[in-house]
């Protein structure tokens, strides 16, 4: 459904975010993007939506398509209307408005009908969303304001969804919550997700696939049941250290391999 072929993105013309980047997303699949702090996992994630001149970034090689179509240089609008929505890391809800009006907002590039609609479907997802509806969304906890977060994506009826970190900063119970709506969205409602998570454990618990991005590159992917039980991904990613830590640069199975997408 979305592949990246060689993307290189820079940063004021001048900062090398990501190099050389290729990777794809099945459609109905749930594929993990995994790497650390300013590894370029955002950076990938804006460079889809569109959204890098925001942040005075260019996409300066390379191309992304959207079930075979280019969508390089398209409007966020224009590429949310086919079909490609982002949760952002943060949530990056409007603080001042109340929930549904948040969630209204989501829906712009819809009818009042299919907005209405859009609504009860995020509200029979997360009942406490049409508890919090009238309350203002800067007031909510963390966990309310994700779930709103993915609630105004919905709005857009995505056929695809990006979701940059939605367990970041939650308790473990409120991220079992957004996680079980996430795969049901995925494996009941077939939309196809793209998800970065610092938390790898998690996110190849529930992804079939993953890449990890080390540097602006993609150093290593595969199943996620391979990756799992990968013993430089256990080091590395997954807190399991039988021994010496290494770097990352000196672990032979983390060359990057190139990949040619058709």
């Amino acid at each position: 459904m979305l592949a990246l072929n060689n993307v290189q993105v820079l940063y004021d013309r001048a900062i090398e975010a990501v190099r050389d980047v290729s990777l794809e997303v099945p459609a109905g699949a749930m594929v993990a993007l995994l790497g650390s702090n300013g590894a370029g996992k955002s950076t990938i994630l804006k460079a889809i939506s569109g959204v890098l001149y925001q942040e005075d970034g260019e996409i300066v090689s390379g191309s992304i398509q959207l079930e075979g179509s280019a969508i390089s240089g398209l409007s966020p609008r224009a590429i949310v209307q086919r079909g490609l929505l982002q949760v952002p890391e943060g949530r990056a809800l409007f603080a001042t408005l109340t929930v549904e009006e948040n969630l209204v907002m989501g829906g712009v590039t819809r009818t009042r009908s299919e907005t209405k609609e859009g609504l009860e479907r995020v509200y029979e997802l997360f009942p406490r969303v049409r508890e919090r509806r009238a309350q203002i969304a800067g007031y909510l906890s963390g966990g309310e304001q994700q779930m709103v977060a993915i609630g105004r994506a919905l709005m857009g009826k995505p056929r695809m969804l990006m979701l940059d970190e939605p367990s970041l900063g939650l308790a473990p119970q409120v991220v079992d919550a957004i996680f079980e709506a996430i795969l049901g969205l995925n494996r009941e409602a077939g939309v196809t997700v793209l998800l970065v998570e610092q938390n790898a454990q998690l996110a190849l618990q529930v992804a079939s696939y993953g890449y990890i991005i080390e540097n602006g590159r993609i150093v290593l992917d595969g199943p996620a049941e391979k990756l799992r039980s990968n013993d430089d991904v256990q080091e590395f990613y997954l807190g399991f250290s039988g021994g010496e830590r290494r770097s990352m640069r000196d672990v032979k199975h983390y060359k990057r391999r190139k990949r040619w997408l058709s």
